[in-house]
């Protein structure tokens, strides 16, 4: 069973820089960014969305902890916000460490999270999937998730 734990402050400094990393490769790989502006876009982001670290107001960056086995076996990152439609929680950041996937963590981290979200007067919780992640949208529209956007690109060969 999944437990979400608080992340320690020391680790945000490397949470941080794979996460930079990380999401400059998809936004290049979605066709949004150029490799050359990726990195710095993307560090601007992630220090807009959390200039105080783990101290952020409003922000939860939480360890995927498994108390069977005893260990962290991945990462979420949510918000809570407020709109004029409720309040919801955001999935900013979910992943599942390599060794540890194909074996229902990611659908209990989901569970726990929207059970987190209900805790923290949310009535929703959304995330944003790049196309380019098929397994990762199969997993979300198993456990509930619907599809509120499309964005479409089509490629011009010239």
């Amino acid at each position: 069973m999944i437990e979400l734990k608080e992340m320690p402050p020391e680790r945000f400094p490397a949470y941080r820089d794979r996460l930079v990393l990380e999401y400059a490769r998809d936004k290049v790989r979605a066709g949004a960014w150029s490799p050359e502006e990726a990195p710095r876009r993307s560090a601007a982001d992630v220090g807009g969305l959390l200039p105080d670290g783990t101290e952020t107001e409003g922000h939860y960056l939480l360890l995927l902890w498994d108390d069977l086995a005893g260990q962290e076996v991945g990462v979420v990152w949510i918000a809570i916000l407020d709109s004029g439609v409720g309040r919801s929680a955001w999935i900013y950041d979910i992943e599942v460490y390599e060794g540890f996937r194909r074996k229902g963590y990611a659908t209990q981290a989901l569970r726990a999270v929207e059970d987190r979200a209900t805790k923290l007067g949310g009535d929703r919780v959304g995330l944003q999937v790049f196309g380019h992640n098929p397994g990762a949208r199969a997993l979300y529209e198993k456990v509930g998730y619907e599809i509120t956007s499309v964005n479409m690109v089509k490629r011009l060969g010239r």
